[in-house]
């Protein structure tokens, strides 16, 4: 067999090349680790670079709010003349005139049966059945029309004949001309054994004329005395006049009571 030199000169060439294996694979390490070191350096320092496989999120853009600019606000015109209004849609405004003190005496007249049509009934001068019991406070700016109240046929509900009783009719201001609308008429009291309780608007039925009122009291005519009311109000709630107590009757001719209202101040 052929024996190995284990000699150290035998084995110098050999521990030559390893080491130069070694020093090249060092420096290739060393290469490498130097390069990774400049790419993370340029990647901290420039963090948007397109090679950094994974860049920080984008910032908004900052928004740009818009410069508060004051408004004027609308100025008058150095006179302002208020727009005139049509003179035939004012209410004429209460005055101071006293109210007269009522002195004529309750009376009872022959009840006549009205053959006028719906629109066309106006205030009458002839004593009605039904006078109010009460005298009328001082200072109310409305009182109930001389006659009133007046029985009648139910005019405004021919068709229904005697199966119909009601109370109805209007308000008149200073001039004489009924009053169209912006008062109210409530109707309040007993009939029958039962209360009533009911709020109507001037204007809500053309049965008797411009601005009329109207209130259904049953389907068959019913007596009673003085047991129901009626009283203008206005838009407050706030009486116009007294409460005008009336009478009701059984006969068929007489199923519609008429109270109109005259203004006085």
């Amino acid at each position: 067999m052929d024996s190995f030199d284990y000699s150290d000169e035998a084995l110098q060439p050999a521990r030559e090349s390893a080491a130069v294996i070694w020093n090249i694979l060092t420096v290739i390490v060393l290469l490498m680790t130097f390069c990774v070191c400049v790419v993370l350096g340029l990647f901290m320092i420039y963090p948007q670079n397109s090679l950094n496989p994974y860049p920080p999120p984008t910032m908004p853009v900052e928004a740009e709010l818009p410069t508060a600019t004051p408004t004027p606000k609308s100025v008058l015109p150095p006179t302002w003349t208020p727009a005139p209004t049509d003179p035939a849609t004012q209410t004429p405004q209460p005055t101071n005139t006293a109210v007269p003190t009522n002195t004529q005496p309750a009376v009872t007249a022959t009840i006549e049966i009205s053959t006028q049509t719906p629109g066309d009934i106006l205030p009458t001068e002839t004593p009605g059945d039904g006078q109010p019991t009460s005298t009328p406070t001082d200072g109310m700016p409305f009182v109930l029309h001389p006659g009133d109240p007046v029985a009648l046929n139910n005019i405004g509900h021919s068709e229904l004949g005697c199966n119909w009783m009601g109370v109805g009719g209007r308000a008149f201001d200073l001039t004489g001309a009924p009053i169209e609308q912006g008062l109210l008429v409530q109707l309040g009291g007993m009939l029958n054994g039962e209360s009533v309780d009911n709020l109507g608007t001037i204007g809500m039925v053309s049965t008797y004329g411009p601005g009329g009122y109207e209130f259904q009291l049953g389907e068959e005519p019913i007596e009673s005395t003085q047991t129901l009311w009626v009283q203008l109000l206005d838009q407050a709630m706030l009486p116009l006049s007294d409460q005008i107590y009336f009478d009701t009757f059984s006969e068929c001719e007489k199923n519609l009571i008429l109270i109109n209202f005259n203004q006085v101040r």
